[in-house]
């Protein structure tokens, strides 16, 4: 080999970051045109900076990472109990959902006792101004910079070192050293590499904000979600008023909890029941059963709502709003094969009720007794929930926290539950009628049995 290391050219594409080593009109991962753009990369065996020597886990200090509430109760249970510093949290969502309204409320709830510093590149600080106004004046001590030079940004940020810094948005930040337009890919995973290095070597937790595009990966959350530390998803529920907030990665806490809050005139309400938007007032309806969900340490009540109605196309619509579509598939195929309904030519429509999502296989036993309902014409009995999973041989399976999902449902108003066996002894507030089930048959006998 020549003693002597020369760097390689590459091309990357600036539309979906793909690679080749040589230059083509057409990209060949994403098919765009004229996109690939010239690079310099080192080749293997280039001169090494400082060298760095590695530790031994039994060196490393295993105490609990920090945390800085934000004083937003569902924002901190979501990211498991506030910010921690150093990390890098992606606050995704559609335009106008109340991304950057809920980073400035974090801000002003933290710039009373912490250095804090907004970053907008999307809006002029008069605008900003203009929302905080509506927030409350504890707003009014957050340190504002409008810019869009990464370069500039880090340099602030290395001058001011505040505990918390939010970034809005990552699409809006252009790096000196790529040469793409503002919002590709180059340039947005550049800036998000540089940032998430000046947040380890500085202990400063950034928040950047992420536009979701239509279908989620240009320049989106999925595209950023292996550079970061945690990612957030929010989204609207109930008609547009409700907004949810999920966590789809966090490296330091759980991604099953939910935040929910209300879209208010002065900002994002928390909402500390979120069982009143996705439950009716309890009435028995045709096509509509209750299913306990367990998001993290919350136990929520859906509402599972069921349309069958008989169709002349072949083959018949299968819909799911909130529902995985292959288990839909599933549940129709046990009830058809295991139950004896008649369903191959009728459409059928399911949904959960207030946009949330049932994405536990104990769902299963809720969606069946729902479609089953609208088959038949017939409401299942008032206030009857259900949970359980759906084997393929129509048995149904033992599913985890049983009694959270009973008490729960004994708190909301439920009184009946139809559930797999076995019932946990010595569980305490259960409804009134706990209905344990082997198999689907028995399943749907509960379900109607006082309805009749």
């Amino acid at each position: 080999m020549s003693a002597k290391t020369r760097a390689r050219e590459t091309y990357v594409c600036e539309s979906c970051g793909a690679t080749a080593l040589q230059w083509m009109g057409q990209c060949p991962s994403c098919e765009a045109w004229d996109t690939l753009a010239r690079r310099q990369a080192p080749l293997a065996g280039a001169p090494a900076g400082d060298a760095v020597s590695p530790l031994r886990l039994s060196e490393i200090d295993d105490a609990e990472a920090p945390r800085v509430p934000t004083g937003i109760a569902e924002l901190d249970r979501v990211l498991g109990g506030g910010l921690v510093p150093g990390s890098l949290v992606l606050l995704g969502g559609e335009p106008g959902i109340g991304k950057s309204t809920l980073a400035l409320q974090v801000l002003g709830s933290l710039a009373g006792e912490l250095d804090v510093l907004l970053v907008t590149g999307e809006e002029s600080p008069r605008q900003v101004r203009g929302r905080a106004r509506r927030i409350g004046p504890a707003c009014d001590a957050i340190a504002v910079l409008a810019e869009t030079r990464l370069e500039a940004v880090i340099s602030a940020i290395l001058g001011q070192r505040p505990t918390v810094c939010v970034i809005d948005s990552v699409q809006t930040l252009m790096s000196d050293a790529v040469e793409a337009g503002p919002g590709s890919v180059p340039q947005v995973r550049q800036a998000t590499a540089e940032l998430m290095r000046l947040a380890k070597s500085e202990g400063v937790a950034i928040i950047l904000i992420g536009q979701v595009t239509k279908d989620g990966a240009l320049a989106g959350p999925r595209t950023l979600e292996h550079l970061v530390d945690c990612v957030l998803t929010f989204e609207s529920a109930a008609g547009g008023d409700y907004r949810l907030l999920r966590a789809v990665k966090n490296r330091f806490g759980s991604v099953n909890e939910t935040g929910t809050f209300e879209m208010c005139a002065e900002g994002l309400v928390e909402v500390d029941d979120p069982s009143g938007i996705f439950l009716s007032d309890g009435a028995a309806r045709m096509g509509s059963c209750v299913y306990c969900a367990v998001e993290g340490t919350r136990v929520v009540p859906l509402e599972i709502e069921a349309l069958v109605t008989p169709t002349s196309i072949v083959p018949p619509r299968r819909a799911a709003v909130g529902i995985d579509k292959g288990r839909l598939a599933q549940v129709i195929a046990v009830l058809t094969r295991h139950a004896g309904l008649s369903l191959g030519d009728h459409d059928i429509f399911v949904s959960v009720a207030g946009g949330a999502k049932a994405t536990d296989p104990a769902s299963d036993l809720a969606i069946a007794l729902a479609i089953a309902s609208a088959h038949r014409g017939a409401p299942l009995a008032a206030r009857t929930a259900a949970f359980g999973e759906l084997g393929l041989t129509g048995a149904v399976r033992p599913v985890s926290h049983v009694a959270r999902r009973l008490a729960a449902a004994e708190t909301h108003g439920m009184d009946a539950a139809v559930v797999p066996v076995p019932v946990p002894e010595g569980a305490s507030a259960l409804p009134e009628r706990v209905e344990p089930v082997v198999g689907i048959r028995d399943a749907l006998a509960a379900g109607f049995a006082a309805a009749r």
